[in-house]
């Protein structure tokens, strides 16, 4: 102590007593009016709570909007769910013209009929050239004159459609290209009804000439899914009319459906394939009374004649024929899938 006394000089502990008294107290003040001193002024306190009233009083508009939307989706659904189920009894049985016109096909009623009395004739003349009876020849005259104009525009039709699913998604992410690079709606339609492949660039074309004419976008639309009752058809019309009337981003919902064609078409190729052997044994099945009838009769014909002179023969005949007829019927409701 002396020495240090002697190194700092007599009055250095009192400077250093008066030193941490000083802080001490001055401590022991701030621990007491801290909080009073930590709370802001009346001016900041005002403006905080302006703040916080109008950012309270922002948040509820957008919340109600939300609701409110949501209800104008909800309304929107319901009443294109009305209008598709009236107008589903209607796609479901297609008029003659609307078959034709389905098919591809730029035939007239007119020659429609025409070429059910040519195939009418040519039956005619080709069962009587094989040795039938008049009557018998009649019967496939009348059969072939309304069943073989049939089938060749369902097959037709059944290949337009089929090609139109293949090549939709296609359009759809073309669309969706368009709009996010800043291209209006009306003209990623025309490109897709230029350079798209057939039977998508006809149906657009059709979509463009009723807007050129002044049809809504989205009634132009649901003139589509008339024209091709698919389901995706009727997914892109439900997609253009919710946007129309509700708003939103037209390019993320067109996105959204292109993925799911994409894998309806994903799955129906799957079940395709899973299906494929259940449809060979059903073909095997089907064939193989025919073969072994013919096997038969060629190996021994008397033996087979009977069916065909007798009346017993010929009533069996008939009846093999609508036994057959069912199972094939069965077998192909059995292994036809859809989804």
């Amino acid at each position: 102590m002396t020495e240090l006394s002697s190194l700092f000089g007599p009055t250095f502990f009192p400077i250093v007593v008066f030193a941490f008294a000083t802080l001490s107290v001055a401590g022991v003040t701030a621990a007491v009016f801290y909080p009073r001193l930590a709370q802001p002024s009346s001016f900041k306190r005002r403006f905080q709570g302006l703040a916080t009233a109008d950012a309270e009083a922002g948040a509820a508009p957008s919340a109600d909007e939300e609701r409110d939307r949501r209800r104008s989706v909800e309304k929107t659904l319901r009443e294109l769910e009305e209008k598709q189920k009236a107008k589903s009894r209607k796609a479901g049985k297609p008029t003659l013209s609307g078959r034709i016109r389905q098919a591809g096909l730029s035939w007239s009623t007119k020659r429609y009929y025409i070429a059910c009395a040519v195939s009418g004739a040519a039956s005619l003349l080709l069962a009587f050239v094989s040795g039938a009876g008049m009557l018998v020849s009649l019967g496939f005259a009348v059969a072939g004159g309304l069943l073989l104009p049939h089938l060749y525009v369902g097959m037709l039709r059944k290949r337009r459609f089929k090609g139109f699913t293949a090549e939709f998604p296609n359009a759809i992410d073309v669309i969706v290209r368009g709009l996010k690079s800043g291209l209006p709606m009306g003209d990623c339609l025309r490109v897709i009804a230029t350079e798209a492949q057939e039977p998508v660039r006809s149906e657009f074309v059709s979509i463009v000439q009723d807007q050129t004419l002044g049809i809504p976008l989205d009634e132009a639309v649901q003139r589509l899914w008339e024209r091709v009752p698919l389901p995706e058809a009727n997914f892109f019309a439900i997609v253009i009319a919710l946007q129309s009337r509700t708003g939103g981003s037209l390019s993320e919902a067109l996105g959204n459906l292109s993925k799911v064609l994409r894998e309806r078409k994903k799955m129906s190729a799957k079940i395709k394939a899973m299906s494929s052997e259940a449809k060979s044994s059903a073909g095997i099945i089907g064939a193989l009374p025919f073969l072994v009838s013919a096997a038969v009769y060629v190996t021994s014909p008397d033996y087979m004649s009977l069916l065909f002179t007798t009346l017993t023969g010929k009533l069996v005949l008939v009846g093999c024929a609508l036994w057959m007829g069912m199972g094939i019927l069965v077998m192909r409701k059995m292994i036809n899938f859809d989804f």
